[in-house]
């Protein structure tokens, strides 16, 4: 979910460095509320939403008002959030148990069609990439985002509003990286305050993957799915091998590299042809 939201903000022309410490500060939002008997739990996940539109907002100003690089600004914003975390609960995880709750049901459900269970999470996948697939390749707002990324000149200058487009880009990224959190922690039955720790690396490999360029401009939803369905099976895989899992990131970090010099060919083939 979270490079979903990420493959649209980098075809832009940005990208998020704090999304994991969203992912992980969301839960302890929405179940520290809870826990405190302050909200119920539906109140406690449209508050941890909210929050985290604004920690989007935030980035996406500082990045288009002040003229901040995205890598230094949510650079910042990932320590700012993970501390935050750490800070309201000590370091400790948050307790998630609310067996009755209607919200968890929609949010992490499952249900059977013959001998197939299906996890309502999955479908939530599906139904916001068929959404923003959409959006991407079948709207004006599609053409915004790749002409900002492409040419942000040449996109204001025919009349694209090119920092907004890049904020609300910003704060969809946040609140599908929220989503993603709370989604995890009823899965695991835990809010814990580190989860997510590196996880904007891996996004940012999964959509790399998928072939959106790191200079933004273009890129696709297919093929992240595609990415993030190469780096699912790579971790599985590698374990299911012999390879310690605490390998994983060596791989991580040289499928970046390589499709960095593989992206960087290309770009110098496309203008040598021209």
């Amino acid at each position: 979910m979270i490079a979903l939201g990420m493959t649209l903000l980098m075809i832009s022309g940005e990208f998020d460095l704090s999304v994991g410490s969203v992912f992980g500060f969301a839960p302890i939002v929405m179940w520290t509320f809870y826990n405190a008997h302050i909200t119920s739990l539906e109140v406690g996940f449209l508050m941890a939403m909210a929050i985290a539109a604004v920690i989007g907002f935030v980035n996406g100003w500082l990045v288009t008002r002040l003229k901040i690089p995205s890598f230094l600004v949510t650079l910042g914003m990932l320590l700012v959030v993970r501390g935050t975390a750490l800070y309201i609960t000590s370091g400790f995880p948050q307790r998630t148990w609310a067996a009755n709750s209607p919200l968890m049901a929609i949010i992490v459900g499952e249900f059977s069609i013959g001998e197939l269970r299906i996890h309502t999470s999955l479908l939530w996948f599906i139904l916001f990439a068929i959404i923003l697939g959409y959006v991407l390749t079948q709207s004006k707002v599609g053409n915004w985002i790749q002409a900002a990324g492409g040419n942000p000149e040449a996109a204001r200058a025919r009349g694209v509003r090119v920092s907004r487009t890049k904020i609300l880009l910003f704060i969809l990224t946040a609140v599908l990286s929220a989503y993603a959190g709370v989604t995890s922690s009823i899965r695991v039955s835990a809010a814990n305050p580190n989860s997510g720790t590196q996880y904007e690396l891996e996004v940012i490999a999964m959509v790399v993957i998928g072939g959106t360029a790191l200079t933004g401009g273009r890129g696709t939803i297919i093929g992240t799915v595609i990415g993030v369905l190469i780096l699912r099976m790579m971790r599985n895989g590698i374990v299911l091998i012999g390879v310690p899992g605490l390998a994983y990131n060596i791989f991580i970090g040289a499928i970046i590299l390589g499709m960095m010099a593989l992206h960087s060919w290309l770009e110098r083939r496309h203008h040598a042809g021209t």
